[in-house]
């Protein structure tokens, strides 16, 4: 058994494994996810079973980001849920064991999607997959977070307020170049803040389809994963998020659907996934929509500034991977003036 697997002390993991999860073996292989920018995940193969390993990367970063106690708190909270996460077995919070915090659970087996488009799926499976993420979405957001202990897990007051001041203050923090794109978007976006209009409840933060598990024979969704940005707050965020999402270049670095036929696919408008959206919740439909297309697509352009940086001062899970991802940062602001300009 070797001892370090990239950002693994695979002997110290192990070790204390084998002290705290019951029934762990004591031998087991390390791989390394190429996915999850943000926290290292590894899967641990054991004779018994499989188990996955999120920790916060090492370096110095930045505060309230990596955070894998909220991950184990929220995934732990739905257990019980309509909301399928996989099953969590300890969070360790001590960082001499290899360095930083980290949690394990369940290996949730099925199929991940990675290109909304699903190629390789006939137009019915990829119907009946949008829609599975449509029902887990509108279950998410019906979720009771007094009754599943998540009252706490975010501030009162106006969410998106809040996220625009919080995204802005962590984009300067990474900010490497000025990007004026992004400065004029996070003035807009001041300008046209909404007012809150008392919706509030669990949202994931980052909800698209690479970061679900599906049945390998079917639609059915096993487990959403990667819940770091979650929180309590508005539920339009992750709405518009799935639509930014789709709005992007189609391939492996946009992975949306712009430009796509999609209804030669058996996929949905944007406007239909919305509107199915809202008749799962009893929504009349959603005003000024163009606001919370263009906050998600400032968002994810200071979460890529974010990865970007990370790969700049040597702490990225895949550097590679990394700096691609930060030159779209001007893009995703390029795109959120144009949702806000069409709101207008």
């Amino acid at each position: 058994m070797s001892k370090n697997t990239q950002t693994l002390d695979q002997e110290a993991v192990g070790t204390y494994l084998r002290d705290h999860l019951p029934g762990f073996d004591s031998d087991f292989e390390v791989q390394k996810f190429e996915t999850g920018q943000s926290n290292p995940t590894f899967l641990l193969k054991t004779v018994a079973g499989n188990y996955v390993l999120r920790r916060k990367p090492p370096g110095v970063l930045l505060k309230s980001a990596h955070a894998v106690d909220r991950e184990f708190r929220v995934q732990k909270a739905l257990s019980n849920t309509e909301v399928p996460v996989a099953k969590m077995h300890l969070l360790c919070e001590d960082d001499t064991v290899i360095g930083s915090s980290f949690y394990v659970m369940d290996h949730v087996v099925g199929r991940n999607i990675t290109n909304p488009a699903m190629p390789d799926l006939d137009p019915a499976t990829r119907r009946d997959v949008i829609q599975e993420m449509n029902r887990v979405l509108a279950c998410l957001h019906q979720v009771d977070i007094k009754a599943v202990g998540l009252s706490d897990f975010g501030p009162p007051g106006n969410y998106f307020e809040r996220q625009l001041g919080r995204w802005t203050k962590q984009y300067r923090a990474s900010e490497i170049e000025v990007i004026a794109e992004m400065n004029e978007l996070i003035a807009a976006l001041e300008s046209a803040m909404p007012a809150d209009d008392g919706q509030r409840g669990l949202v994931h933060g980052d909800y698209r389809i690479d970061n679900m598990i599906f049945a390998a024979d079917g639609a059915d969704c096993r487990a959403v994963l990667d819940w770091e940005l979650s929180t309590i707050g508005h539920p339009y965020a992750d709405l518009a998020g799935v639509i930014m999402q789709w709005q992007m270049p189609p391939g492996d670095e946009g992975r949306g659907l712009a430009g796509i036929d999609r209804a030669a696919l058996g996929l949905p408008s944007d406007q239909a996934f919305v509107d199915s959206y809202c008749q799962r919740r009893g929504l009349d439909g959603i005003d000024g929509f163009g606001f919370y297309l263009s906050f998600s697509f400032f968002r994810m352009g200071a979460i890529l500034q974010g990865v970007l940086k990370r790969a700049v001062d040597g702490n990225a899970s895949n550097p590679e991977r990394a700096i691609k991802l930060g030159r779209f940062v001007s893009r995703f602001a390029r795109s959120g003036l144009d949702a806000l300009n069409k709101n207008a």
